[in-house]
């Protein structure tokens, strides 16, 4: 009978096509990885990987043999984390991925709250702007948008996004207020760069109404960064199209105004990634329960939106 650690090595090394990966996820040393997938082969007499400089390539017996008990360790281990969260508390570090900004100003705020309430629970934050791989880099879970949904990876949608312009009272004093986003191709802009392209973001903005509009910007700095762009307005350097998670806080303050106001675009939503097994493990259960309640609680999907 083969136990649960070799299995669990295996599955995990093929979802990520490496020991490493696996190893990660499952905390413990690629070695250790490695020797339980090697045992696993000399019980069942046969090659499930094929090994090279370049990672994981599963076999023909090993391709049968996911598809046979792949589905049945998720359920076995679920059924574990069930019964340990019915005789307890949610307990074990659970692996976080985020933006650094939004992060900041809507996570890192709530987690207080949360730690007081699950004090078994060890929050991992990795804080970083590109999209995170969840199987892969082991996370438990992850916040942000338009993560490619991943085989066995589901999203619970937090709130929509619109994208604004804004810009400080200083800069636009003594300016003709732009009308029509065309108008930006006439003052000073900070634009935002993509960091998976290079090129300038393109931005199709909406009216009230209904009408559409691209907007083009006369660049007077370019960044790839949310947060830098936002610091970039702040000092006066020009109109800005960010989202309004980056700005909420300076408009609320009166720090940036809208411009523009009647115009935005529909950025998508923001969600919360995570694991799609029937029975998640409790401490990642309760992290997507409290935090789906927070944004209800502090209405920050209609925060979210221009008004």
């Amino acid at each position: 009978m083969e136990t649960l650690s070799n299995l669990e090595s295996f599955v995990r090394s093929a979802e990520s096509g490496s020991f490493s990966a696996a190893a990660r996820r499952l905390a413990l040393t690629p070695a250790a990885v490695s020797r339980n997938v090697a045992q696993l082969e000399r019980n069942l007499g046969v090659r499930l990987f094929q090994r090279s400089t370049r990672g994981l390539t599963l076999t023909e017996a090993g391709e049968r043999f996911l598809g046979a008990v792949g589905a049945g360790l998720d359920s076995i281990q679920g059924a574990i984390a069930e019964v340990t969260a019915r005789a307890g508390q949610p307990a074990g570090t659970l692996k976080l991925s985020a933006a650094h900004g939004f992060a900041r100003d809507y996570l890192l705020p709530l987690m207080p709250g949360f730690v007081a309430r699950y004090p078994g629970v060890l929050t991992d934050w990795h804080l970083d702007n590109r999209q995170a791989d969840l199987v892969r880099e082991g996370f438990d879970a992850a916040i942000g948008g338009g993560f490619a949904l991943q085989a066995g990876i589901v999203a619970r949608e937090l709130a929509r996004v619109h994208v604004v312009a804004v810009a400080t009272p200083r800069f636009l004093r003594g300016l003709r207020a732009p009308r029509e986003p065309a108008d930006l191709l006439e003052v000073d802009g900070v634009v935002m760069r993509s960091i998976l392209t290079g090129r300038l973001r393109e931005r199709l903005l909406r009216h009230r109404s209904g009408a559409q509009a691209a907007c083009d910007q006369r660049a007077r700095i370019t960044v790839d960064d949310p947060d830098a762009l936002v610091q970039a307005v702040l000092m006066h350097m020009g109109i800005g199209l960010a989202a309004m998670p980056h700005v909420l806080r300076h408009l609320e303050s009166g720090e940036l105004v809208r411009v523009l106001p009647d115009w935005q675009q529909d950025a998508g939503p923001i969600s919360l990634y995570f694991s799609s097994q029937k029975l998640l493990p409790a401490k990642t259960r309760v992290f997507v329960d409290f935090v789906t309640a927070q944004f209800r609680e502090q209405r920050l999907a209609q925060r979210f939106l221009a008004a």
